[in-house]
């Protein structure tokens, strides 16, 4: 049997997914040993804009990150396509595009435009009857089987729990691979999520270091019932972390002396994005 991430979803495995942004980032953490990688559309924004989530990126730019990173790795992406940047027939061209570039699952969310990172506040919500047409369109769009579509609802925060479950319900009867309902607030909604959905489909926890949504180890969150568990953001911030602090250093020393622990050298990266081998390989065509 194939080793897609539709097929570890079927066996009951739990997925964990990081966050990842460039083709760089998904490389070593494939090379870390995850199984299925997260594209966040706030971690695009984030590094390729230098701008907030707050619905500035385009489709264009999610399927051209998405074609660098799978063209780059083999390891399953989950891709965020936000709203699905329009209408029913922009969600239709979403899917396909991002089909086409290798999603593995590709995520549509219920907010109206312009939408915002699921941890913000101000968000707004389409109707039911219209995210449910987009999802229609969504599954009548793609070609593979092996192609899954998540329904996010980003209900919690404006309707209430209640609200969203029925959400839910009506996103799952129109035949979509898996659930997301963002930023449960407590221990006690997450148990009623799974209480509720767990059975029937997939189920999704976005971690979001301080978010929402109460931080977990992927092994406590699979205990609770959720299959698929994503860190999208974490990468980023990570990132900027070490920047903040790698370019302080650098403005305040003038060298990158006190940093050599901390970081790769040329040969070092060289070995981690596959230089020898590259070379070897253009060799055989001299």
């Amino acid at each position: 049997m194939p080793d897609t991430l539709k097929h570890r979803l079927q066996a009951g495995q739990t997925v964990l997914a990081p966050g990842v942004y460039d083709a760089l980032s998904a490389l070593i953490a494939e090379q870390a040993g995850f199984d299925a990688l997260y594209l966040s559309g706030a971690s695009i924004a984030y590094t390729r804009l230098g701008r907030s989530d707050v619905g500035l990126t385009t489709y264009s730019e999610v399927e051209s990150v998405l074609a660098r990173i799978t063209e780059r790795v083999r390891c399953p992406v989950i891709v965020d396509a936000d709203t699905g940047f329009g209408n029913a027939l922009n969600v239709q061209r979403t899917v396909r595009g991002l089909e086409r570039a290798g999603a593995a699952m590709i995520q549509l969310e219920d907010q109206d435009f312009p939408k915002r990172c699921g941890h913000l506040a101000g968000k707004s919500l389409v109707s039911v009857q219209e995210m449910c047409g987009k999802l229609r369109a969504a599954l009548d769009a793609r070609e593979q089987a092996d192609t899954l579509i998540l329904a996010r609802t980003d209900a919690v925060a404006v309707e209430g729990l209640e609200a969203a479950f029925e959400r839910a319900e009506r996103y799952l009867e129109c035949g979509v691979d898996a659930l997301f309902i963002e930023a449960l607030r407590s221990p006690a909604q997450m148990d009623a999520a799974c209480s509720r959905f767990a059975r029937r489909t997939p189920l999704l926890a976005n971690m979001v270091e301080g978010g929402q949504t109460p931080v977990e180890s992927a092994q406590a969150l699979a205990k609770r019932g959720f299959q698929l568990v994503i860190f999208p953001g974490g990468t980023a911030r990570a990132v900027a972390h070490t920047l903040q602090a790698y370019y302080g250093n650098l403005q305040r020393q003038g060298s990158t002396a006190a940093w050599r622990e901390h970081m790769l050298d040329f040969d070092q990266l060289n070995a981690v994005i596959g230089t020898p081998e590259l070379l070897a390989r253009a060799e055989r065509y001299r």
